[in-house]
């Protein structure tokens, strides 16, 4: 006896992922030149064919619990030679887009971060709370230094030479600069602990129900062991140089990781210097952590105004949507404020340094704090997708 499904169509769901960008996704009459076209698609059950029938149908469930959307890296080779202009790249980067909402949590955060009508709340809130940090820095250091005297802590920190008399903890106390950001870092790793569950309980469930895998009960020792192999596999970018249309992408997005990579360890050796080898900056210029700092600093710069000036040209090509400029802008402008607030001090203009590294961070809150509900989230839910195709032995 042949089984029966009914399949409902979420129209809204539809609606949502026209608005992030897939606004084509009708125009698939399944030729599957995309899954054929596609250099990186798994041998079993390619993508992107099935993803766009089922958005097509408005199939939600079947979609945001999807590894495949996030194996697709949107290299524009199945857009390219698509006969009808459905750009399927596209379709499934809007699927992801959809996909962070979906998990993240709080649902109406993740809502404004791809509402451009919110921008200016998203930004002007973390622009009075640091003004008012920096007010509070400036005008009350005796007040806050008899506070801090009553739990044995020094208020003010001390900088390497009398003659470095610029210092961004001047304008803004590096206790705010940790007692705002390693909260915010706390509430974002526990808004992805919550979401990365449920997403590797649905795409294990999904890739179970469709055969992708015979392993029925998940095993997150070997998950993670499968991470371990997948990372050479992002670091090298060796999916992104598998395609052909936009190949050329590699080389900016290589940039912007190992730059992130190469802050990272900036901050956390600072860090380390400041509490623990009461080693305040600013560093001489001489200090290889300034080495690395100054080369991931342009590296950053440099990977994103050439992710945008690719954007900005291929006009034609793939649709860039609001959460592309908001990433992108955000990334430009964080490594552009950083360079240039490094610059003002060396050049001794005080008060412009002290102002562009106000906007510095700004543009810091903006990445970080909006990260598991902005495009950048992308780098931790493709990383868990790749995983679990190592992990469930996708060819």
């Amino acid at each position: 006896m042949t089984e029966k499904y009914f399949a409902q169509p979420d129209l809204g769901f539809i609606a949502a992922l026209r608005g992030l960008g897939g606004d084509t996704l009708k125009k698939c009459y399944q030729c599957a030149t995309c899954s054929v076209a596609c250099p990186i698609a798994p041998e079993d059950s390619p993508f992107p064919r099935k993803e766009m029938i089922a958005a097509s149908w408005g199939l939600k469930d079947k979609l945001i619990g999807n590894g495949d959307i996030w194996l697709c890296h949107q290299c524009g080779d199945c857009t390219d030679l698509c006969p009808r202009g459905a750009a399927p790249g596209d379709v499934l980067g809007a699927i992801r887009s959809a996909a962070i909402t979906e998990y993240a949590q709080p649902k109406a955060l993740a809502k404004a971060v791809n509402d451009p009508k919110k921008l200016p709340l998203l930004i002007g809130i973390p622009a009075l709370w640091f003004a008012l940090l920096s007010l509070i820095t400036i005008y009350g250091k005796d007040t806050m230094t008899k506070i801090f005297d009553v739990f044995g802590v020094a208020w003010s920190h001390g900088h390497e030479g009398a003659e470095q008399v610029i210092a961004q903890a001047d304008f803004f106390s590096t206790w705010f600069v940790d007692l705002t950001f390693v909260p915010t870092a706390g509430a974002v790793t526990l808004i992805f602990f919550l979401s990365l569950k449920r997403f590797i309980t649905d795409i294990h469930e999904n890739a179970v129900l469709e055969g992708k895998t015979d392993k029925t009960t998940l095993n997150y020792k070997e998950l993670f062991q499968a991470l371990l192999r997948v990372i050479p596999t992002v670091l090298k970018h060796d999916k992104f140089n598998e395609c052909e249309t936009n190949k050329e992408r590699a080389t900016p997005h290589m940039m912007v990781l190992y730059a992130f990579i190469g802050l990272f360890v900036v901050t956390a050796v600072c860090g380390i210097m400041l509490y623990l080898g009461g080693l305040p900056g600013p560093y001489s210029q001489l200090n290889p952590i300034k080495w690395l700092a100054n080369i991931a600093g342009v590296a950053l710069v440099i990977g994103s105004g050439l992710m945008i000036k690719a954007r900005l040209d291929n006009k034609d090509d793939q649709l860039t949507a609001y959460k592309d400029w908001f990433i992108l802008g955000v990334v430009f402008t964080l490594g552009l404020t950083g360079m240039l607030t490094e610059m003002a001090r060396l050049a001794h203009l005080e008060y412009i340094s002290y102002f562009l590294y106000y906007l510095h961070l700004i543009a810091i809150f903006e990445l970080f704090a909006f990260l598991p509900f902005s495009k950048m989230a992308h780098l931790v839910y493709r990383l868990t997708a790749m995983a679990y195709a190592e992990y469930g032995n996708r060819k």
